[in-house]
C-alpha cells in the first residue's frame, strides 16, 4: 500500500537511490537533506524535496506530520573531528522531535558491528545512533550492512581508486579481514521491501551478499573483472599509519570519509542474514557481477544535471576518472540583489576577465601553450551567457538565471572539471559560492589538484569577494 515516507539524509549515496526506488513504487516521499538541489532537478513523481539542517531541526516537526515510515540515513562520517559526538547530537535532536511527533516505524541503515573492544569510531558512532533512536519508543528496524558494491559507495570507490591509481598495491594487514559485501541493488530491495514487513518492536537485521570474501580477495576479484592487474603485497603496517595526505594522493573519496572507513576494516565483519532472507527472499548478486554492473554504471556518471547533460562533457569522460570530485571554492555573504549578482557573474571573460588574479589565469593559459595546446579567446558580445557559449577555453553548460552558472573546463589537465557560480537568497542577505569541481584522472590528476590547491584557495576567495563588491555597487545605482 502507498505510504507517506520521510527520508532523512536523502542527498547521500544511498538516499538518492532509495528516494528514486520509493518513487517508482508510488509512495509519497518527503526527501530531506542539507543539499537537495540534485534531487529537485530529477522531478521524481510523488517526491517533495526539503532543505533541513538537523543541527537546527526546527522545520522537522512539519515534515513528520502524517508520516508512516521514517528512513534515517544521516551519516556525518565525512565531517571530520568528533563525529561520534556529532552523530549522537543529531540523533538526539531527531529523537526529541519524534517524542512529540511520532511515526509508525523507523528504518535505520547501520553498519555491521565488531566486538565492543575492537570497534572503530565509525562503528561506534553507528551504534550510538541506533541506541539514541531506539529511545524514542518507536519500533526501530536497524538494518546492518558491510561493504556495499555500487557506484558511489565510499568503500568501493577507495578500492577502485587504489587499483586504478597505484602501480603496486601495498595495503596494510587489514586486507586479510573478511566481510560479506552486498550489491547496491540487493540492499535497496531490502530497504524498500521492509515497508511491507513493519516492525512491532525493535529489531536488528543483517544484510549480506552471497559470498564471504577477505579484502584481499575483493581486490583480486576487482582486478580480474576490470582487467587492471596490479601486484598485491600486504605490509604489516597498522591502519593508523594511513594519513589523510596519503589518501588525498591515492583516492578521490573525501579523505576524512576514506580514513574512517579504513580504520574500521581491521576485523572480520560477517553478517548473519538468515532472518532477513527468510523475511524478504531475493536472488543475491555475486561480487563479480556487482563490480561489473557498477563499472558499467559509472560510465554514465557525467550524463547528469551536475554537468547540464552536456554531450561534450560526456564524450570527454573516461572510466578511470575519480567518481568523487575534488572541490575548492569560497562562499561570500552580500547585500547585493540576486539580479545584480547575476549580471556581474555573466560578465566573466569580459572587461573584468576573471574578476581576480587575472595574471594567474594568464599563467595557467601559458602552460597550455607550452604543451602545444592553443586556447580559444573571447566571449559572446551579448550581456547574458547562454548554454553552449564559449568563454575563452570554457564552455557554458548550465544557465539557471539568478541561481547557477556552470562552465566546463577546457584547458589541458589529467581529469575533467567545471567551475560553478551558485547564488542563493537567504532573506536578509544573499550568498554567492564560487567553486571548482575536479574529477581526477588517476594519480597524475590527484597530484595536479594538490599542486593547484594554493592557487585555488587564493583565487576563488578573491573572485567571490570581487563579484560581490561589483554587484553591491550596481545595486546602489539601481
Amino acid at each position: 500500500m502507498t505510504q507517506r515516507i520521510l527520508v532523512l539524509g536523502a542527498s547521500g549515496y544511498i538516499g538518492q537511490h532509495l528516494v528514486t526506488a520509493l518513487s517508482a513504487r508510488g509512495h509519497q516521499v518527503r526527501a530531506a537533506a542539507r543539499s537537495i538541489e540534485r534531487l529537485q532537478k530529477q522531478n521524481l513523481p510523488g517526491v517533495t524535496c526539503h532543505t533541513i539542517d538537523l543541527n537546527w531541526p526546527q522545520t522537522l516537526a512539519l515534515l513528520l506530520e502524517g508520516v508512516n515510515t521514517l528512513y534515517y540515513l544521516v551519516h556525518s562520517m565525512g565531517e571530520g573531528g568528533d563525529f561520534i559526538a556529532h552523530e549522537r547530537q543529531v540523533a538526539m535532536n531527531v529523537r526529541d522531535l519524534l517524542l512529540e511527533h511520532p511515526v509508525k516505524q523507523i528504518i535505520f541503515l547501520s553498519s555491521l558491528q565488531a566486538p565492543a573492544h575492537e570497534q572503530s569510531d565509525h562503528l561506534r558512532a553507528r551504534q550510538v545512533t541506533a541506541d539514541t533512536l531506539r529511545s524514542a519508543g518507536i519500533p526501530l528496524t536497524e538494518l546492518r550492512a558491510g561493504i556495499i558494491v555500487g557506484a558511489g559507495s565510499a568503500a568501493f570507490e577507495v578500492m577502485r581508486d587504489m587499483v586504478y591509481n597505484l602501480p603496486v598495491l601495498t595495503p596494510p594487514r587489514w586486507v586479510r579481514s573478511r566481510t560479506t559485501p552486498i550489491a547496491l541493488e540487493n540492499l535497496l530491495h531490502y530497504l524498500v521491501e521492509l515497508l511491507e514487513h513493519p516492525a512491532s518492536e525493535h529489531r536488528v537485521l543483517e544484510a549480506a551478499g552471497p559470498e564471504v570474501l577477505s579484502y584481499q580477495q575483493q581486490f583480486e576479484h576487482f582486478m580480474r573483472v576490470s582487467g587492471r592487474r596490479r601486484p598485491l603485497i600486504p605490509i604489516p603496517f597498522p591502519t593508523r599509519w594511513i594519513s589523510v595526505w596519503f589518501l588525498n594522493v591515492i583516492t578521490s573519496v573525501p579523505p576524512t570519509t576514506a580514513k574512517a572507513l579504513i580504520q574500521g576494516l581491521k576485523h572480520d565483519l560477517l553478517a548473519d542474514d538468515r532472518e532477513l532472507r527468510t523475511l524478504i527472499p531475493q536472488t543475491l548478486i555475486t561480487f563479480d557481477d556487482a563490480v561489473r554492473n557498477t563499472l558499467k554504471e559509472e560510465e554514465k556518471l557525467v550524463n547528469s544535471s551536475d554537468w547540464g547533460y552536456d554531450a561534450q562533457a560526456f564524450a570527454r569522460w573516461r572510466p578511470e576518472y575519480g567518481y568523487y570530485p575534488k572541490q575548492a571554492g569560497y562562499t561570500v555573504k552580500t547585500s547585493a540583489s540576486l539580479s545584480a549578482l547575476w549580471q556581474v557573474v555573466n560578465q566573466i571573460g569580459g572587461k573584468e576577465r576573471y574578476f581576480f588574479g587575472n595574471i594567474l589565469w594568464q599563467t595557467r593559459g601559458m602552460m597550455d601553450l607550452l604543451v602545444g595546446h592553443k586556447l580559444a579567446k573571447g566571449r559572446p558580445a551579448a550581456p547574458w551567457l547562454q548554454t553552449g557559449d564559449t568563454v575563452d577555453s570554457w564552455k557554458v553548460i548550465i544557465v539557471e538565471p539568478e541561481k547557477q552558472l556552470a562552465l566546463l573546463f577546457g584547458m589541458k589537465a589529467p581529469g575533467l572539471g567545471r567551475l560553478c557560480f551558485t547564488l542563493k537568497d537567504k532573506g536578509d542577505h544573499r550568498e554567492l559560492d564560487v567553486r571548482a569541481w575536479w574529477h581526477p584522472h588517476g594519480m597524475p590528476g590527484l597530484f595536479y589538484w594538490l599542486l593547484m590547491i594554493p592557487a585555488h584557495l587564493f583565487i576563488f576567495r578573491g573572485m567571490a569577494r570581487r563579484i560581490a563588491v561589483l554587484a553591491e555597487q550596481n545595486s546602489e545605482k539601481e
